[in-house]
């Protein structure tokens, strides 16, 4: 096997992916069919906000080894790192991005070339929809090789996990297996493990299910504790003093690319309900926190409502799937006045403000990301509100400190 990979795909995990081969002495083509990420890329403009990332890209790009381009070339390794986003009608995974990938690689692949597939994809994916396409004239296990090594990394700190977790390589053969493990070595400090291309795919999609299903316990603990006037946090806290019990904690809903759409590729076409129920029970956490909202707005007029947190997690400028989306299209549906502010996201399907302007008269605060500047959070940061209203889908600021200045705090899972 040669050294020059073609990387396809320069995202949230196909750049940082990119950059580590180039690091370690390969010879990387990065390719997008965005002309402003290859664009940007090529003057040395890092779009994604990722500790590391934007030194790594540089020097990759400064040594020569990467480069960015429109359309593909003939390489050793193409590794498809697009986009599986979810058929919302269907609950189905959308493989149009890693169908037109394969499509790319077949025009050049040739015989003796590795193919391997980053993205999330349901089973069977590889065995039914990309080695179909790439057999053209070419037979996979015998004129060409093709693994899965799924991402195992998190937004905020893609790089120290990539680097520093295990990896599952899934691979036609025994040789398709070692070719990638090989590869792979060069940065990944963790252990590998090699199995089929099947069990591969599904291995991915159980970790971010496993985490989906145990959120939706915590979820619906959080609306039994408020029946009960109890605090779902301090239920979680107790029981996970028990060694074997590992809760998660509750929240406005699941957003992000992985867990909030990794279970519904799993279970396509199956009769599995725990899944599915799972899912719907944290689809239905914005809908819970805005039946909040408008209880506690039932007699105000024209309500202004601001949101913390556009991001689908803390400290990071990722809002894909955010619970916030469904949030803000509930309450303008009501056709009441909402602000949005975020100390890290800069693109967003609402206009972000600054918080002094987005809590300005405000009648009601949610906080739906529980970034680290909303930890730190005090009452003299929200001097602008009209009514001293929060509701905290995060239990992350001092409810204490604020109802000593007047403010009513609600918590998610918590109406003591």
């Amino acid at each position: 096997m040669g050294d020059k990979i073609c990387v396809l795909g320069l995202g949230y995990m196909g750049l940082p992916t990119a950059s580590l081969f180039s690091k370690n002495c390969y010879d990387v083509v990065g390719v997008d069919v965005d002309k402003n990420k290859v664009d940007s890329l090529n003057k040395g403009e890092v779009y994604i906000d990722e500790k590391g990332l934007n030194e790594l890209v540089k020097g990759a790009i400064s040594s020569g080894r990467f480069t960015a381009k429109g359309e593909i070339e003939e390489a050793d390794v193409f590794i498809i790192a697009v986009p599986t986003p979810l058929d919302k009608k269907n609950n189905k995974a959308d493989l149009k991005y890693v169908i037109s990938a394969s499509e790319m690689i077949k025009s050049v692949l040739k015989k003796g070339n590795l193919v391997i597939l980053e993205s999330t994809v349901p089973p069977n994916t590889c065995k039914n929809v990309i080695i179909p396409i790439l057999e053209d004239g070419l037979k996979a296990g015998s004129d060409f090789f093709i693994s899965h090594c799924p991402e195992r990394a998190i937004p905020g700190n893609t790089l120290h996990e990539l680097i520093n977790n295990d990896r599952i390589i899934g691979g036609l053969d025994e040789e398709s297996c070692n070719k990638t493990k090989k590869l792979y070595s060069c940065f990944c400090k963790g252990d590998i493990f090699l199995t089929d291309l099947t069990t591969a795919e599904t291995a991915k999609l159980m970790e971010n299910t496993y985490r989906d299903v145990n959120i939706a316990l915590a979820n619906e603990l959080a609306k039994i504790s408020e029946k009960f006037k109890i605090s779902a946090w301090e239920v979680i806290e107790l029981a996970n003093k028990h060694p074997r019990v590992n809760i998660h904690l509750p929240g406005p809903g699941v957003g992000g690319h992985c867990i909030a759409i990794d279970p519904w590729f799993l279970v396509e076409n199956t009769d599995a309900d725990l899944i599915k129920t799972a899912r719907k029970i944290n689809d239905s956490m914005p809908n819970h926190v805005f039946k909040i909202i408008s209880e506690e707005l039932k007699d105000v007029k024209n309500p202004k409502i601001t949101v913390l947190g556009a991001a689908y997690k803390p400290d990071v400028d990722d809002p894909r799937e955010s619970p916030a989306i469904e949030l803000i299209k509930l309450c303008e549906k009501e056709k009441w006045n909402v602000s949005v502010t975020d100390p890290h996201v800069k693109s967003f399907e609402s206009d972000i403000i600054g918080i002094d302007e987005a809590v300005d008269g405000a009648d009601c605060i949610v906080i739906v990301t529980d970034h680290k500047e909303y930890h730190k959070l005090s009452p003299k940061d929200l001097v602008g509100v009209k009514n001293k209203v929060v509701i905290d889908s995060r239990n992350c600021i001092d409810k204490r400190k604020f109802e000593k200045e007047g403010f009513k705090v609600i918590v998610l899972g918590d109406y003591r």
